[in-house]
């Protein structure tokens, strides 16, 4: 993460939905680490478009790789503003022209 967001021209971006994922089960304790770290990024919005955009996604790869209203949300999300997945979960996101990189290397 630190070389993505020293990158010139690079802003980092979370969806709403998984921002909402994050802060709604983080743990008392977790709380001032978990914020501190979300403030490295800016939230997407949640759009009528994206909304409509995701529920297509959904009804085309839900079927043949499960994939949930969380990651055909931030599907849509990322393609409509041309960003990118970072994800350890590539196979939720079979979509063609969706950028899809690895987030890091599990030991």
């Amino acid at each position: 993460m630190r070389t993505l967001s020293s990158e010139e021209g690079t802003d980092l971006w979370i969806g709403a939905l998984q921002r909402a994922e994050v802060v709604f089960f983080m743990r008392p304790n977790e709380q001032p680490a978990t914020l501190s770290f979300l403030s490295r990024f800016k939230t997407a919005p949640v759009t009528q478009q994206i909304v409509d955009d995701g529920a297509v996604l959904y009804r085309k790869y839900h079927p043949t790789h499960g994939i949930d209203v969380n990651d055909a949300i931030l599907a849509a999300t990322a393609m409509t503003t041309g960003g990118k997945i970072y994800t350890l979960n590539a196979r939720h996101y079979p979509m063609p022209d969706q950028v899809v990189i690895r987030a890091w290397k599990t030991r």
